[in-house]
C-alpha cells in the first residue's frame, strides 16, 4: 500500500510540473518594442530643398561692332570698375575691306562689264548699218543705243568701285601690319567682378556675340525648384534656414519671390514634375556668407510654421486609428489635421494600451498632439502586428 501511494505521489507530482512547465512555456510573452515619451518644445514645419546661389543681377558684354577682338587678357574674378575698367578692345572691320578673294570677284565684275559694253556696241554698230539700208527700225536702233550706255555705265561702275576698295585697301594695310593700331575699347558697365569669360581668344566677331560677364557677389540669391505642390504653400517673407553651404554657421534667410511661372523637369527616376522657381534672398549681413559665389550649392529649409511650446511625439508612432490592426506610419506634411481617427499604443503597467488622438503640424520626424497625450506617457514606435490593446511590451534590447 504505501509503495502504491508512493508512486501516485510521485507521478502526480511528475505531473504537475510538467503542466506548470507547459503553462509556462506557451504563456503570452511581451512583444519588444522602442519606445518613446512626449515631449513638449520647439516644432518647426518645413519644405527642405536643394538650391544655388546666383548673382542678382548678370551683365552679359557684348561685342558693340563687327571686328577682330583682341585676346582678352581680364581673368574670371577679376574686379572691374563702372566707366573705367577696358575689358577688351576690338578693331572693326570696313564691311567693304577687300581680302584676295573679294578683290578677284570685283577684277572679274570689270572684265564681265567691258564685254557687255564690246557686245553692246558691235550691236549698236550693226544696228546702224541696218538702219542705213531701211531694214532695222528706229526702235530697234533705240534699244541698241540704251544697252550701250547701260554697259558703259555698268564698266565705270566696277571699274570705280575697283578702284575705290583698292584704296580702302592700302589704307587698311598700315593697321593690319601694326603701324596703327585704332580699336575699340569695350568698358565695364556695372562694378564688380568678372563671372565667366565667354570668349578669351582673338578672333574675328559679330556684333552682338557675347564676350564676357559681369556681375556684384555681394549682391548673392538663392534659386530653389520646388514642387508646384509644395510651392503653393510657399509666400513672400518666409523665414529660410541655409545649411550644408561649407561654412560652420547656420544662415537665414527670407522669401523673396514665388515666380508665377512653372516649368517641367525630369527627375533622377525619369519622372516629368512640375517645378517652380522661388528666389530667397539673405537676411544676414554678407560678412556671414561672402565666401559665397555665384553658383554655389546650398541646402534650404522654407519655415511653413513654427510651434514653441507644444506637445509633439515621433512621426513612427502615430497610426490610423480604423485601419486593419492600424500599423501603418503617418505620412510626412506639415497641413494642420485636427481629426480625430489617429491613435497610439501607450505603455501603461507593461501593456499596451490603445490611446485615439488628435494631430496637428507635423514634418518628417514629429507630430503635435492637440489632445490624447499628456507629456511624460510613453509611446510605441513602430508598432508591428503583433502588438494590440491589452498585449504585453517590454523595451527591445
Amino acid at each position: 500500500m504505501e509503495l502504491r501511494q508512493r508512486r501516485m505521489i510521485f507521478w502526480g507530482s511528475l505531473t504537475a510540473l510538467l503542466l506548470l512547465f507547459m503553462i509556462y512555456a506557451f504563456r503570452p510573452q511581451p512583444v519588444p518594442v522602442d519606445f518613446a515619451d512626449v515631449t513638449r518644445g520647439r516644432l518647426t514645419v518645413t519644405i527642405d530643398e536643394e538650391g544655388e546661389t546666383r548673382v542678382r543681377d548678370v551683365f552679359v558684354l557684348s561685342a558693340p561692332v563687327a571686328g577682330r577682338v583682341q585676346r582678352i587678357e581680364i581673368e574670371v574674378g577679376d574686379e572691374v570698375v563702372a566707366g573705367e575698367t577696358v575689358v577688351a578692345e576690338i578693331d572693326p572691320v570696313d564691311p567693304t575691306l577687300l581680302d584676295a578673294r573679294s578683290e578677284t570677284e570685283a577684277q572679274a565684275a570689270v572684265r564681265a562689264a567691258e564685254a557687255e559694253l564690246e557686245f553692246a556696241s558691235r550691236e549698236l554698230e550693226r544696228q546702224k548699218q541696218l538702219g542705213q539700208r531701211g531694214v532695222a527700225s528706229a526702235r530697234d536702233l533705240d534699244s541698241a543705243e540704251k544697252a550701250y550706255r547701260t554697259a558703259r555705265a555698268a564698266l565705270e561702275n566696277a571699274r570705280a568701285a575697283l578702284q575705290a576698295r583698292s584704296i580702302q585697301r592700302e589704307r587698311a594695310r598700315p593697321r593690319r601690319a601694326g603701324e596703327a593700331h585704332i580699336g575699340i575699347p569695350v568698358v565695364a558697365p556695372v562694378s564688380g567682378r568678372v563671372l565667366r569669360v565667354v570668349r578669351e581668344s582673338a578672333g574675328v566677331v559679330q556684333p552682338g556675340e557675347p564676350l564676357l560677364e559681369i556681375g556684384d557677389p555681394r549682391d548673392l540669391e538663392i534659386v530653389v525648384d520646388l514642387l508646384s505642390a509644395d510651392a503653393v504653400r510657399v509666400e513672400k517673407g518666409q523665414e529660410v534656414l541655409i545649411e550644408q553651404w561649407g561654412g560652420g554657421d547656420l544662415l537665414h534667410g527670407r522669401v523673396r519671390r514665388v515666380e508665377p511661372y512653372g516649368f517641367t523637369k525630369i527627375s533622377a527616376l525619369g519622372i516629368e514634375e512640375q517645378r517652380v522657381n522661388v528666389v530667397i534672398e539673405f537676411a544676414d549681413p554678407p560678412e556671414k556668407w561672402q565666401r559665397l559665389g555665384h553658383g554655389y550649392r546650398v541646402e534650404t529649409r522654407i519655415v511653413l510654421w513654427r510651434g514653441d511650446d507644444v506637445v509633439k511625439v515621433p512621426l513612427s508612432a502615430l497610426f490610423r486609428a480604423h485601419s486593419a490592426n492600424g500599423h501603418g506610419g503617418a505620412g510626412a506634411g506639415s497641413r494642420a489635421d485636427q481629426a480625430a481617427d489617429w491613435a497610439v499604443f501607450v505603455e501603461e503597467k507593461g501593456k499596451a494600451r490603445l490611446r485615439p488622438v488628435s494631430r496637428g503640424h507635423h514634418n518628417g520626424l514629429e507630430v503635435e498632439v492637440t489632445s490624447g497625450l499628456d507629456t511624460g506617457t510613453r509611446v510605441v514606435l513602430h508598432p508591428s502586428d503583433r502588438v494590440a490593446d491589452g498585449v504585453g511590451v517590454e523595451s527591445r534590447q
